[in-house]
């Protein structure tokens, strides 16, 4: 077990939604933190908000040199690193066929790159002295797939089996490397979107129950892919072994198509409108 209190943990996507969240929850632990976000002014305002200490920084994750930069403001600001969470991501909706290549391209830089440049440069500084730990926000879209969400699920499939991988190669280092795979989590992320009740009262969840997962993974400071809710890795879990014709039979009669097809999009404009502007 790892005690929380005086770890320096530094998040990315830190000033709102599922990254304030585990903000909050670590700090509450007993952590120092340092959020980066790419809207400065309001992960700056989060941090004063946070208080104890805590540090917002400008953060581009599809930006190697930002990466970089943020990274060494956090060490600077907390004299030291002890653990990167890896949480900025964007999940565009619609079909594949007429997204934009430019909006493809962001995803991935985001979701995906953002990730293994992150834990690339944060790994050297963690296994020069043989100990961190990295835990990267995946999502239940990492293990099964929705319609409408190509790229963003293609992006998060990646991240769990590149956790996994490194999970292996980094096995004895001291360095531990976690995938938390949330369902639909309460945020401006999932903006318009429905889920039927059976799918809502199971899958979804608040951002809060997602940053308990995370401080607990890192007090246990275990390698591992970790379901929240707990219900989402049953699904992912079960379906695996299922012919694909019954799985995808069963993803259709419970409406889990419906969730990524049927949109409210006037009330998810906003969040479209900012993630393909960039900001």
């Amino acid at each position: 077990m790892t005690t929380i209190t005086g770890l320096r943990i530094a998040i990315t996507g830190g000033a709102q939604g599922i990254g304030r969240a585990i903000a909050e929850a670590l700090i509450a632990a007993g952590a120092r933190v340092a959020l980066g976000d790419v809207q400065e002014d309001a992960v700056r305002a989060t941090a004063a908000e946070l208080g104890d200490g805590a540090g917002g920084h400008r953060l581009d994750v599809a930006d190697p040199a930002s990466i970089a930069s943020f990274l060494d403001a956090a060490t600077a600001q907390l004299g030291g690193l002890d653990v990167l969470v890896n949480n900025a991501g964007i999940m565009p909706i619609g079909p594949f066929l007429t997204e934009e290549p430019t909006l493809t391209a962001r995803t991935i830089e985001i979701d995906l790159m953002g990730v293994l440049t992150a834990t690339r440069l944060a790994g050297t500084r963690f296994a020069d002295r043989g100990h961190g730990h990295i835990v990267n926000i995946a999502s239940v879209m990492g293990t099964l797939a929705s319609p409408n969400a190509a790229t963003y699920c293609a992006a998060k499939h990646a991240v769990v089996g590149f956790s996994a991988a490194l999970r292996q190669e980094w096995r004895g280092s001291g360095v531990a490397i976690s995938a938390i795979c949330p369902g639909f989590v309460r945020t401006e992320l999932i903006a318009g979107m429905t889920a039927p009740p059976l799918l809502d009262r199971f899958l979804v969840c608040e951002p809060e129950k997602v940053a308990t997962a995370v401080v607990d993974e890192i007090r246990r400071g275990r390698s591992r892919t970790v379901f929240v809710p707990k219900a989402v890795g049953w699904v992912s879990r079960g379906s695996a072994p299922l012919p694909t014709p019954l799985v995808d039979a069963v993803f259709r009669l419970s409406g889990g198509n419906k969730v990524t097809t049927e949109l409210d999009r006037e009330a998810r404009a906003a969040y479209q409108a900012r993630t393909e502007g960039g900001r």
